[in-house]
């Protein structure tokens, strides 16, 4: 019997072994799917690891955002996409998420520098957002976040998310 107070789930050693880890890194959290892959957040990046032990890593400042519909018991992961191209996303079906979500959302959160509104006028608007691996060293990488009906192909929106760019590349002292 699962002992209710306990938040996180024990990851089976055969799990553990076929994950390569970064020097200095550890699974902080884990979860198991439904159809028997397993979930594990490090300080890094969240790890897929599939029933015959193949993994795949996204490092946090890739996640865009991460959501936990109740209703279905499904994980759904954003990752950070190029525009014009279809935002990679990956659902789970998970019974118990013990800490990953936890984790998810402070690991994602911490990987964003910057984030900036440039608004366009009415309620449209975009946002520029800087991003880098959530233990402080790396790239700094920058993106925009379009509202729904913004062009981004338009010159006038164009200009103003370039000037939103350099403000916040000043910001920061770029």
């Amino acid at each position: 019997m699962r002992n209710p107070f306990k938040r996180s789930v024990d990851v089976p050693a055969a799990v553990l072994a076929a994950v390569p880890l970064h020097k200095g890194e550890r699974v902080l959290a884990g979860t198991e799917t439904v159809d028997g892959r397993w979930l594990l957040g490090t300080r890094d990046a969240l790890l897929i690891v599939s029933a015959d032990g193949q993994v795949s890593r996204i490092p946090w400042q890739l996640v865009q955002r991460a959501d936990w519909e109740r209703d279905g018991d499904t994980f759904v992961v954003s990752e950070v996409g190029e525009f014009g191209r279809p935002r990679p996303e990956h659902a789970f079906a998970i019974d118990d998420p013990g800490l990953m979500l936890e984790l998810v959302r402070e690991r994602v959160t911490a990987s964003v520098v910057l984030q900036r509104r440039v608004d366009l006028g009415g309620k449209k608007g975009l946002f520029v957002v800087a991003r880098r691996a959530p233990r402080g060293d790396g790239e700094i990488t920058w993106a925009y976040e379009f509202d729904a009906g913004v062009d981004p192909d338009d010159p006038a929106v164009a200009a103003a998310a370039q000037l939103g760019l350099e403000a916040a590349m000043q910001e920061l002292g770029l």
